[in-house]
């Protein structure tokens, strides 16, 4: 077998280009680190080094050792911080969200989360809210950006401010100088968020008098894809308006002003997590996704 110290001695002696040279960093002789390194191969059955020439070089076995060893090193190294840093989040923490919380607030809620707690690494899903809620109730998630509507029976719910939902067509859409009705945006392709969801069950909705004719109504799971369709004049579409307002170079698109009949319900995303697993970073996050949650659009 071999030490974390044979590990250590193999990468000085490549950052710094030779045995003496790592001799002088660990304190010992030229000699004994040579002894090392050969009793070292000699329990490996392996050449480490290519002592062909007066350069100090890692032979192909010596390079895949040294690389499969920096890995205990580095996994030592993250225990040991771990377990000394007892009071502090550390580990993966598995956040869900839906995709309207990745175009409005999740980049800046993840980097303050990330310097706020360092020892922490996190691991993204994202998926629509029945999914997350499935996932957090199975314990595959440990806190989760979702709809209201979906959270999971026993799991807490810290309410985030509503997300207003917008008409939106292309940029170049030639508007009359009154708001649409529902008969007017009925003659256009409509694109949306995915068949099943709430706005899509609501778009269906109001559009099921019997007077009006059934528009072309498409879904999406992505809300960039119906924001770059309806810039591409595939159709107008209904999107999180804060959304859809930002970054209006990437895929430029105008608001459609529309009559009452026509005007669709805020979406309300709460930070959702169970407090008997997770109350400590589900906290965080709450606390985290409010401070960033200040739009009135």
């Amino acid at each position: 077998m071999f030490e974390f110290r044979d590990i250590e001695i193999l990468q000085d002696i490549v950052r710094a280009g030779g045995f003496r040279a790592a001799a002088q960093n660990f304190g010992l002789s030229q000699s004994a680190i040579s002894s090392r390194v050969a009793a070292l191969e000699k329990r490996l059955g392996v050449q480490l080094f290519d002592r062909s020439n007066r350069q100090v070089r890692l032979t192909a076995s010596g390079l895949r050792f040294l690389e499969e060893a920096q890995r205990l090193l580095r996994a030592r190294d993250r225990i040991w911080q771990e377990m000394t840093h007892a009071g502090e989040l550390s580990g993966t923490v598995r956040i869900g969200v839906a995709e309207t919380i990745v175009h409005t607030i999740l980049t800046d809620t993840l980097n303050r989360l990330k310097d706020d707690y360092p020892m922490v690494r996190f691991e993204l899903s994202v998926d629509t809210s029945v999914q997350l809620a499935d996932a957090l109730a199975d314990d595959r998630l440990d806190v989760a950006i979702l709809l209201r509507e979906s959270v999971p029976q026993g799991a807490a719910a810290a309410s985030l401010k509503p997300v207003r939902l917008g008409w939106y067509g292309p940029e170049n859409m030639s508007l009359p100088d009154h708001p649409l009705s529902l008969a007017e945006l009925a003659r256009n392709a409509i694109v949306t968020f995915p068949k099943g969801t709430l706005p899509f069950r609501e778009i269906e909705s109001i559009f099921s008098a019997p007077d009006i004719a059934f528009p072309s109504l498409h879904g999406s799971a992505s809300l960039s894809t119906v924001k770059h369709l309806v810039s591409g004049g595939f159709g107008i579409g209904v999107l999180p308006a804060l959304m859809a307002e930002s970054d209006v170079d990437a895929d430029p698109i105008r608001r459609i002003p529309v009559l009452d009949e026509a005007h669709l319900t805020d979406l309300h995303f709460v930070v959702s997590y169970f407090p008997e697993r997770n109350r400590e970073i589900g906290e965080a996050v709450v606390n985290t996704a409010r401070h960033f949650d200040q739009s009135d659009l």
